[in-house]
């Protein structure tokens, strides 16, 4: 699916290596995209604050700043469009700190531009309604906070409830366990990642139709999961 075009829309590229940015800006202007390109991590950052992109391609490896140092100001900053970090280093101690730092998702060079076009597209096209959001029969009401499948009601413990909701409001989004214990346990006492993966485990029971084969609640091995609704 390509993105819709739409002229206000503007990317941010943060990265040095010059033939990259070829490539990507082609692909993206191509779209009827705006760009804006940063050659090293500190522009990076004021470009970011400045000019209020939509989205930011960053990389890790940065003249200046690198990706982690750039994406930690921007989220300290209050900034919250997406951020898809781009590495050559496929470890997973990286992907994970880049999560942690705020980034959104990451791509590992070399990488599809399609792909990557892709991944851009489900975020720039997403949008949220204020009072409920449905995928296939399950819609969550948030005025209620009650969640109905195929119209009955389906009983959620509070944490699960507010572990579907930050799915919701991350939806596309690479989380890993310590996004989510930060933000729906918001304690670190007595909790582990393991609450995470129980709380996930008993939630695919009560929304997903095969838990064992989950179509919205996916497993990032290493790293740790991601919400699709369709």
């Amino acid at each position: 699916m390509n993105i819709t075009n739409n002229k206000q829309t503007t990317i941010l590229i943060i990265e040095d290596n010059s033939s990259l940015i070829r490539g990507l800006k082609d692909a993206f202007v191509a779209k009827g995209y705006k760009v804006i390109v940063a050659l090293d991590g500190e522009t990076g950052v004021q470009l970011a604050l400045t000019e209020q992109p939509d989205l930011v391609l960053l990389d890790i490896m940065l003249p200046k700043k690198n990706g982690f140092e750039v994406c930690y100001e921007i989220r300290e900053a209050e900034r919250e469009f997406p951020i898809i970090m781009l590495t050559a280093k496929n470890q997973e101690q990286d992907i994970v700190r880049g999560l942690n730092l705020g980034a959104d998702d990451y791509v590992t060079k070399p990488f599809s531009i399609v792909e990557l076009l892709a991944r851009a597209n489900a975020f720039l096209r997403r949008k949220q309604t204020q009072s409920h959001f449905q995928f296939d029969d399950i819609e969550v009401n948030f005025t209620s906070n009650t969640v109905t499948r195929a119209k009955q009601p389906v009983k959620l413990t509070p944490k699960e409830y507010g572990l579907l909701c930050y799915f919701i409001k991350k939806e596309g989004r690479a989380l890993t366990r310590d996004n989510i214990l930060n933000a729906v346990w918001n304690s670190t006492i007595l909790t582990t990642s393991r609450s995470v993966d129980r709380c996930i485990t008993t939630l695919r029971k009560k929304i997903e139709k095969e838990p064992s084969k989950p179509k919205y609640i996916h497993s990032i091995q290493g790293v740790g999961y991601k919400f699709i609704s369709g």
